[in-house]
């Protein structure tokens, strides 16, 4: 598991040659506010469950708030044999105030 600031995020979407999957990992009430365009919506207490919807080659990047519920969830990704997982630190928290301005925010 890696983890990348919202900056570095941005710029692996931007630059991607590989296959990226955005994974958010917060409840449907904080996607429903704000997400990062063409996420995956999986919530962090189905990832067990729902794990086979994602791509074991793709490279994964995890979000959530602001960076805690992604970490544990990349870690477990890590152990179940995804290729390359990386944490957003920080969480779409991060990326409202260093990539888009315009998402909503909330506490």
């Amino acid at each position: 598991m890696i983890e990348k600031t919202a900056t570095d995020v941005k710029k692996l979407i931007n630059s991607a040659n590989n296959k990226i999957t955005v994974l958010d990992v917060r409840e449907k009430w904080e996607y429903d506010i704000c997400h990062i365009e063409n996420s995956v919506h999986i919530p962090m207490g189905q990832i067990t469950s729902r794990k086979d919807m994602l791509n074991k080659d793709d490279i994964i990047i995890v979000v959530c708030h602001h960076g805690i519920r992604s970490r544990m969830v990349a870690k477990y990704l890590d152990n179940e044999g995804f290729r390359e997982v990386i944490n957003l630190t920080g969480g779409v928290d991060a990326w409202s105030n260093e990539v888009d301005e315009t998402m909503g925010k909330y506490v």
